[in-house]
């Protein structure tokens, strides 16, 4: 089989418009300010996790709260506002979405943003280093009494682990195109990796493109060897074709 020709045909499968409507990727799209596009892409990846009708339906509940202005309601966010006390999901309660929020809040109010914060990172040391700066931002300013779901909710780069969830943040900001957004301009789509779990994994296995046994960064750089080979200026595209195909599977 044709690697190449074969996912070329899936990303154009897969890749269209239609894909939103039932990806996270669809709270981004609600707006089109972009620190609105920012605050929601951010919120609706870091509970990208488990049963994707459940998590999506979480996700609608939080910006109803939100009243559908994610700056606004960052900028004017009250701790002392008791409406997200009772707000879980999985392993992450109320507490832990109050200090991501009450953190957005310190961070565009200070004239910073999301894109800012990880521009940091990456000026410094590259991808890595942005997912590191970024998560470190949030752990190095945490003063609530915070549950393990706001660390399972942003979890540390430096154990190594795949950091699904900050991969497909940037392929939604970096990239452009029908589905991704293209809102972030300071490294090229060229570098991406791809957000990889479970699903992706099965996959990328089936294909012969991933040996590794464990999902962890590793596994990634793996994955990314062949679908740089496909693509050297996009390879991160083939995630609609391998998510895609693990979906009609």
């Amino acid at each position: 089989m044709n690697i190449k020709l074969y996912l070329d045909e899936l990303v154009e499968k897969y890749e269209t418009p239609d894909f939103i409507a039932d990806d996270p990727i669809q709270f981004a799209h609600r707006y089109t300010k972009k620190s609105d596009i920012e605050i929601a892409g951010f919120i609706a990846s870091i509970f990208a996790y488990g049963k994707r009708e459940v998590f999506i339906n979480r996700l609608n509940t939080l910006f109803e709260k939100m009243n559908n202005e994610p700056l606004n309601y960052v900028l004017n966010f009250d701790e002392n506002n008791k409406e997200l006390d009772d707000f879980n999901y999985r392993f992450s309660k109320g507490i832990d979405i109050i200090q991501i929020i009450l953190l957005l809040k310190e961070l565009y109010k200070s004239g910073a943003t999301l894109e800012s914060l990880f521009e940091h990172g990456y000026s410094q040391n590259g991808l890595k280093q942005a997912l590191q700066s970024a998560v470190d931002y949030f752990y190095s300013r945490t003063t609530l009494p915070v549950t393990k779901g706001y660390y399972h909710l942003l979890p540390n780069p430096s154990n190594n682990g795949a950091c699904k969830r900050l991969h497909m943040l940037l392929r939604w900001f970096v990239r452009g195109g029908c589905v991704d957004l293209g809102i972030w301009r300071f490294m090229d789509k060229s570098e991406l990796m791809i957000p990889l779990d479970v699903h992706v994994a099965k996959i990328s296995r089936e294909l012969g493109i991933l040996n590794r046994a464990q999902n962890d960064y590793k596994a990634v750089e793996e994955i990314m060897q062949t679908l740089k080979k496909c693509d050297p200026k996009d390879p991160v595209k083939y995630d609609f074709a391998i998510f895609g195909l693990g979906v009609n599977n």
